[in-house]
């Protein structure tokens, strides 16, 4: 019985630390924002927390969207990855779908920017690529 409750404990520290995290993506500081875009990555790279994001997605994309718009270099190739991250867990679902659907244009617009650094034009290829191939519904 205590290993379920030291279980269930660890499991809403970890979405303490995310939701401090998607906090963190609205801080002015560029390092802030950063450091929070890394910490999502690595989270939503070793664990399935789909359940814990189908909440917040609306929240995430905005804030994605955010720093894909006002970021530079390092931080759009972070939140491109990162968007990549949440498109894989939202999977083909409408969920899915509606992330994609919201940050397709922003993506482009990063992607053809010829000032944008090439990591963050790389990454946001990649996000292009991969949620189309998991969330587009329109097949074109």
């Amino acid at each position: 019985g205590s290993e379920a409750v030291s279980e269930q404990g660890q499991e809403e520290e970890a979405e303490d630390r995310l939701k401090e995290h998607m906090d963190s993506l609205l801080d002015k500081s560029a390092k802030t924002r950063q450091a929070a875009l890394q910490s999502l990555r690595l989270a939503l790279s070793s664990k399935t927390l789909s359940e814990f994001l189908l909440e917040r997605r609306l929240t995430l994309t905005d804030s994605l969207e955010k720093c894909l718009k006002k970021g530079k270099g390092d931080e759009q190739a972070l939140a491109g990855t990162v968007l990549t991250l949440l498109c894989l867990q939202m999977g083909s679902g409408p969920e899915g779908e509606e992330v994609f659907r919201s940050l397709k244009p922003l993506l482009i617009s990063v992607l053809t920017d010829s000032t944008a650094s090439p990591s963050a034009r790389q990454s946001c290829a990649t996000a292009l690529g991969m949620c189309c191939y998991i969330a587009a519904a329109d097949l074109e």
